[in-house]
């Protein structure tokens, strides 16, 4: 077979996500290539939410992808949108990294120890939401940048705290910075979040079948309930809408979810059972379950 060749990201964290999915790909006999593409996530410095959100970590690698000069995207699942991209395939979904958000503090503070008035940076209005959900006494600031320059910017005293994936952390072997692994009775992850996604061409019949034995089914299980409900919701990566899908010891894919304000004075949640197999429809479900809350007004709302 011909050198099979990666599309990545060029962070830190995006080229250790691709490294990892080669050395795997070189385990089972196959050539590759990396090869590094910047995406507008990466070129601009603006807010997530005025860059647009949607797409702007995955659009230029999937573009690649679809003119031949790349065989295969590794993304972070929780960047890419739920939209299909006619041509294109999720081929594999590798297994979970864990799901849970962190905080990082100077003085190695939980959130609860931090003083009112604490300047938190996050970039996600799903974090900030459901923070302030928690604690309304603290104030929630944007933050750019990759792993490394968060944490700078933490140093340099301009946030009191800020909230990473400890995914990411693990993978750039970070985790000794974290304080607080937050509970996810409080915190609820991204939709994918701590999952990468393998996509490829519809007719890479080649790249497919050799991406196939780094699936995991039963993180693709979780993973695809949770998308199927962001989905659904027609919420985009960027609402306050957070949601976990885990199996269960019986083999049962439990998918819970919430929808918040962005002020955090307003949550809907719920929760929904069933089998694996039926992952995509237990999302879709669950969707119409929260809308019959008032999810949309939300939603609708988050957007303005």
């Amino acid at each position: 077979m011909a050198v099979i060749r990666i599309g990545t990201r060029g962070s830190k964290l995006a080229l250790w996500q691709a490294e990892w999915v080669s050395s795997q790909l070189v385990q089972r006999g196959h050539d590759v290539e990396l090869i590094a593409i910047a995406t507008q996530g990466d070129v601009s410095t603006a807010s997530l939410s005025q860059v647009g959100g949607q797409g702007v970590f995955t659009k230029e690698i999937q573009r690649e992808l679809l003119s031949g000069a790349v065989d295969l995207a590794v993304h972070s699942l929780k960047d890419l949108p739920t939209q299909k991209i006619p041509g294109l395939t999720l081929a594999a979904i590798p297994e979970r990294e864990s799901t849970k958000d962190c905080l990082i503090s100077p003085r190695r503070q939980t959130f609860e120890a931090l003083p009112a008035g604490a300047r938190i940076g996050t970039g996600s209005a799903r974090r900030g939401a459901q923070l302030l959900a928690w604690r309304s006494d603290v104030e929630i600031l944007d933050i750019r940048g990759n792993v490394d320059s968060r944490i700078r910017k933490l140093e340099e005293g301009k946030f009191d705290a800020i909230i990473l994936a400890a995914a990411g952390l693990i993978r750039l072997n970070l985790a000794g910075h974290v304080s607080e692994y937050l509970p996810q009775e409080k915190i609820l992850p991204a939709i994918g979040q701590g999952a990468l996604g393998l996509e490829c061409r519809q007719d890479d019949a080649e790249t497919i079948e050799a991406v196939r034995p780094l699936n995991h089914a039963a993180s693709q299980a979780c993973v695809m309930a949770e998308r199927s409900l962001l989905s659904s919701l027609l919420a985009g990566c960027l609402a306050p809408v957070a949601a976990l899908g885990e199996l269960l010891s019986d083999n049962r894919l439990r998918l819970q979810a919430g929808v918040f304000s962005v002020d955090g004075k307003q949550a809907i949640s719920a929760v929904r059972e069933g089998h694996p197999n039926d992952a995509e429809k237990i999302g879709a479900e669950l969707a119409s379950q929260l809308v019959e809350q008032g999810a949309s007004a939300l939603i609708a709302a988050a957007r303005r």
